[in-house]
């Protein structure tokens, strides 16, 4: 019985010390590569960018990986004429 409870006390010191670890792991950051300019943008930042382009050029909302190439090129090209301050 004793041995049981120790492995009990283990697996539960475990779990303990590697949740915070799952928890940051659902918090990744997305970085998409840009073929047309060669540069990474993080995604989790640039969906503000798209959400306007989406407004600005009078596109449905879409997921970008659904978009056509062509599309995605129109947004790469809107995108570098509309920097942020933020380094990517």
């Amino acid at each position: 019985m004793r041995w049981l409870n120790r492995n009990i006390a283990s697996i539960v010191l475990a779990a303990v010390l590697v949740s915070p670890l799952a928890v940051t792991g659902c918090a990744a950051h997305v970085r998409v590569y840009d073929p047309y300019y060669h540069d990474y943008h993080n995604w989790d930042h640039e969906t503000v960018y798209y959400n306007q382009w989406e407004v600005e050029t009078h596109h449905p909302h879409e997921d970008f990986n659904k978009r056509t190439p062509a599309e995605q090129k129109q947004y790469w090209d809107w995108r570098h004429n509309h920097p942020d301050n933020d380094k990517h």
